[in-house]
């Protein structure tokens, strides 16, 4: 049976139900609490995160309502109180957070969440599974972005996700950096801009009995798209690939496309070829499992555009963000953690972000929620202090102004310039700024 309801309520984990049941029956479910999440550390060689997926959280937080269809996956195996409490369920507290594209570290409250103990919990699968996909695909597609030096970059991934895990990648990875996606639906649904070149089956489907046909390919794809279009060369010989392209399409034409072998020393052959036969102006797109460090590797080479698929939806490496959504707060009583390497930080905290007067962060400073930080704008250093978390829900209502994905794409172009140079690197070290924390 197909998946047709758009409620989100049981996108969650039956534990927290187990909890909510449990609560109600000792009357703990209305104390009043706060959550927040983070992530304890960055995956290896990662020098910062991206935050992506808010506003997908938003919209979906809209949906997260049981009802007849909902409940009736639990038969009889909930009590009446619990029942009665998901039917009425509502989300009426308040939600805090980073806006989409800025920068986290390890200990960041990238969001903050407040209310009853009851409806806060129920939310901690949707917020994690949202958050954790769409943080680690922006990290990394920031860092491809970085080291592209302004080249244009496609996501193609789209056949190695989950159809809709492809979707919100397309959406993560424009909000990095990457210019367009092959992915038609993000288009309809995010207004990413799709584009899309042509696959090799396109050139094998013009085989004859008298043997493969690459310039029939050429010609029926120019005579469709116009030389505007980027033609895929390596099926058979790219020599003769390149050669049949420019006698089909013209000088004029809009690209070729590469997508295997040594990316690099064919860029190089091929850029040599298309000028001496006089399509200078003709770009040249690479594509086949490229990563970061692949891209850094052909910055120097004659590349005017990368199409990545793989290595993008799947985190380049790290696919989740490991971020963990935890109780800090109850009734006003800060409350933390112990278990070895999961200790938690007590207390609702603010964040800020210090700048130095040419723009660039020194540090993140985490204090107690509504406690004085005048002092932290004292001393030469400090020119700015900015506030991070951000109101998103408002007594259960988003507020009005969330910026828009364009905003937040330039938004995280905007702050990867601030960091400090040696936190772009991708080499392993240390996180790009501190996270200093101040007492409760």
């Amino acid at each position: 049976m197909g998946w047709v309801n758009n409620s989100t309520a049981l996108l969650t984990d039956r534990y927290e139900l187990t909890m909510i049941e449990a609560a109600l029956a000792a009357g703990t479910a209305d104390r009043q609490c706060t959550f927040e999440v983070f992530s304890r550390r960055l995956p290896l060689r990662r020098r910062y995160g991206v935050v992506a997926g808010i506003g997908r959280l938003v919209e979906r937080l809209a949906d997260f309502r049981f009802g007849d269809a909902e409940l009736e996956v639990f038969g009889d195996s909930m009590s009446a109180e619990v029942r009665e409490w998901m039917r009425n369920y509502r989300f009426r507290g308040r939600i805090d957070g980073y806006r989409e594209g800025e920068l986290f570290f390890p200990a960041s409250p990238v969001l903050r969440v407040q209310g009853t103990f009851a409806e806060c919990v129920v939310l901690e699968t949707l917020i994690l599974s949202i958050l954790n996909h769409d943080c680690a695909i922006a990290s990394a597609g920031a860092r491809m972005a970085s080291v592209a030096d302004g080249r244009t970059l496609i996501e193609m991934g789209s056949r190695r996700a989950h159809e809709e895990a492809a979707v919100a990648a397309a959406r993560a990875a424009y909000l990095a950096g990457f210019d367009s996606t092959s992915n038609v639906e993000a288009e309809r649904r995010y207004g990413v801009p799709s584009a899309g070149t042509s696959a090799h089956s396109f050139t094998l489907l013009h085989t004859t009995q008298d043997g493969p046909d690459e310039a029939a390919a050429f010609r029926a794809q120019v005579a469709a798209l116009g030389t505007g279009t980027t033609l895929l060369v390596d099926t058979y010989d790219i020599t003769q690939g390149v050669e049949t392209a420019i006698e089909v399409a013209g000088t004029e034409l809009g690209a070729v496309r590469i997508d295997s072998g040594d990316l690099g020393m064919l860029a190089r052959q091929v850029r040599r070829q298309l000028d001496d036969l006089g399509a200078t102006r003709t770009g040249i797109v690479v594509s086949g499992d490229l990563d970061e460090y692949a891209i850094a590797g052909l910055r120097a080479e004659p590349v005017d555009a990368y199409g990545v698929g793989t290595r993008l939806v799947t985190g380049s490496g790290a696919p989740t963000a490991s971020m963990v959504y935890k109780l800090v707060e109850v009734d006003g009583i800060p409350v933390a953690k112990r278990s070895a390497h999961k200790e938690t930080l007590p207390g609702s905290k603010d964040a800020y972000r210090t700048y130095r007067s040419t723009g660039t962060a020194l540090e993140e400073v985490l204090a107690p929620a509504g406690a004085d930080v005048s002092l932290l704008s004292e001393g030469n250093r400090v020119a700015e202090v900015r506030p991070l978390l951000q109101p998103l829900v408002v007594d259960g209502d988003p507020v009005g102004d969330v910026p828009t994905l364009s905003e937040s794409r330039a938004h995280q172009a905007a702050a990867r310039i601030t960091m400090p140079w040696e936190g772009l690197s991708l080499a392993e070290g240390d996180p790009a700024l501190n996270v200093r924390v101040l007492p409760h």
